[in-house]
């Protein structure tokens, strides 16, 4: 699929979510578009993999009878198979295609009325995989689709209308589902995540990375690795970003935390989606921080962009944990930044990158933060590069970021690279973007590991001692433009012309005024 087709297709899916728009907010009607997308994705692989079973029998999956016994060993046996290798089960009846054609069929009230139809379908999903492996992966993932809310239509069957509307215009796209090495619905998702987080305000950032700023994280952590065993999100959101790995390598499994309910809910989604088999990732509900839910990880690879300087407890009973006890301090409990980086460098394996984004405040300030900053330089040395990015590139907040590199290995222990890329960016309206080139040369220049004036600084960590282990980049990276010189002679020569001008004007104003007969205006 070209780029152009590809364009239309995101376009096309943006106008039918804004069909749903009406007066709910873009998170709300978000959640009804990408389920929708969701079940469609499901119903189409459903299907798919059906028929391969039934090409001995020389029928399709649409043909079986669900009424008689000979349909029903069919699909007890399909039914089997479909568990195992997809985690879920949908009859031919339960299909997409079988209800959007329902819901626009002959006007008759009992013919295409789908509310009820969609609701059960939805838990039968979630049923059928019930005591099986992939049972915790369907669990509730549909609970945000309330489709007899009234935001989607006052009376039920103007909810109806709006909703097999959707459904029809979605049945009409093709996602190219059995061309295996093409993901056309993984990138028109993202595209939507994208375009909802754009609009969401505050609680963007809550879900969503922007593709440029994820780009450099999966690059930085998968640099020079065809593979990579496991990768670790702590604060996975929409799971955009640590998704993005797998578009630099291979990815054999994905861990993930979330604490909102809907966003785990999209998160899962979301690995289906980019067909991650259910036992290649493990997402999990709760409070990073106060309930970690998974076991050490010795993770190859960590991206994460936690909320900037989040509360958090700082319980006394923390310092106990294997997370934070070597440090001697905790975070205040004013700022989780440094929580979440002490959480992720306990997963982190001894052959691991870890790139996190992070509030320049984690660069300079002092108490518990400074000391543990302190502690990652001096006594573990983990701390491999700093790279400045530019302000209001990430949803919800302007302030200029940063994203921090550590590895417990580190090919280069002497030093520690400064990049300042505060300046180079686009903007376009309110937003400011990273370009392909922004990208790209700091992709190099973390590569390269090399001084270039004014924009990178390999820093010896005599001199980070120096600077009292203060990591503000502009200690390290002059980016000061000198003003050129101002030839005062040549000023004062030019201001002389225009009073020469001047007067000449005058006069020729004050001759045609008296040709007038009327007063000069001076």
């Amino acid at each position: 699929m070209s780029d152009e087709q590809k364009r239309l297709l995101n376009q096309q899916l943006w106008n039918i979510a804004n069909t749903l728009r009406g007066k709910m907010d873009a998170d709300e009607f978000r959640d009804y578009i990408l389920g929708f997308i969701f079940y469609k994705y499901l119903s189409e692989k459903m299907e798919l993999y059906a028929n391969e079973i039934l090409i001995e029998d020389k029928m399709e999956y649409l043909d079986i009878n669900e009424k008689n016994a000979e349909g029903q060993k069919y699909l007890e046996a399909i039914k089997e198979e479909s568990l195992e290798k997809l985690g879920y089960f949908l009859k031919p009846s339960e299909l997409f295609k079988q209800v959007a054609k329902r819901g626009n069929g002959n006007g008759e009230k009992e013919s295409n009325f789908i509310i009820e139809d969609i609701q059960k379908i939805l838990i039968n999903i979630q049923n059928s995989t019930m005591g099986t492996a992939s049972e915790e992966d369907f669990d509730h993932l549909f609970e945000d689709m309330d489709l007899n809310s009234t935001k989607l239509g006052r009376t039920p069957e103007q909810r109806n209308e709006i909703i097999a509307k959707v459904l029809a215009h979605l049945d009409k796209i093709d996602f190219k589902l059995g061309q295996s090495k093409i993901d056309v619905l993984g990138d028109a998702y993202e595209y939507l995540i994208g375009q909802f987080a754009s609009g969401a305000g505050k609680k963007a950032g809550e879900f969503y990375t922007p593709q440029q700023a994820s780009k450099i994280l999966a690059r930085i952590v998968t640099m020079g690795k065809t593979r990579i065993k496991s990768a670790y999100d702590p604060t996975v959101g929409s799971g955009s970003l640590i998704l993005r790995l797998g578009k630099e390598c291979e990815v054999l499994n994905f861990y993930g935390q979330e604490r909102n309910r809907t966003t785990y809910n999209l998160c899962r989604m979301n690995m289906i989606l980019h067909d991650v088999h259910f036992s290649k990732f493990d997402i999990q509900l709760e409070d990073t921080l106060e309930h970690p839910m998974h076991d050490k990880l010795n993770a190859e690879a960590i991206v994460a962009n936690p909320p900037f300087s989040a509360q958090w407890s700082a319980s006394p009973l923390h310092s106990t944990e294997d997370r934070f006890s070597e440090y001697g301090k905790l975070a205040p409990s004013s700022k989780a930044d440094f929580a979440f980086i002490q959480h992720m460098i306990y997963h982190l394996g001894e052959n691991g990158v870890m790139a996190v984004v992070m509030p320049h405040g984690v660069l300079f300030r002092g108490a518990a933060e400074g000391h543990i900053r302190k502690y990652l330089i001096e006594e573990k040395n983990y701390l491999d590069a700093v790279i400045g990015l530019p302000s209001n590139i990430f949803y919800g907040t302007s302030i200029p970021t940063c994203i921090l590199v550590f590895k417990k290995c580190r090919e280069q222990p002497d030093d520690i690279l400064f990049i300042d890329a505060s300046k180079h960016f686009e903007k376009v309206k309110t937003q400011n973007y990273l370009r392909d080139e922004d990208v790209e040369r700091i992709i190099e220049t973390y590569a390269k590991r090399i001084t270039i004036d004014k924009y990178s600084y390999v820093a010896r960590l005599e001199e980070v001692r120096e600077n009292d282990y203060n990591l503000n980049i502009p200690r390290y990276v002059d980016t000061f433009e000198g003003e050129e010189p101002i030839d005062i002679a040549a000023v004062a020569s030019e201001l002389k012309e225009l009073d020469n001008d001047m007067k000449a004007i005058d006069e020729t104003i004050e001759k045609y005024c008296s040709e007038l007969n009327i007063s000069t205006p001076f």
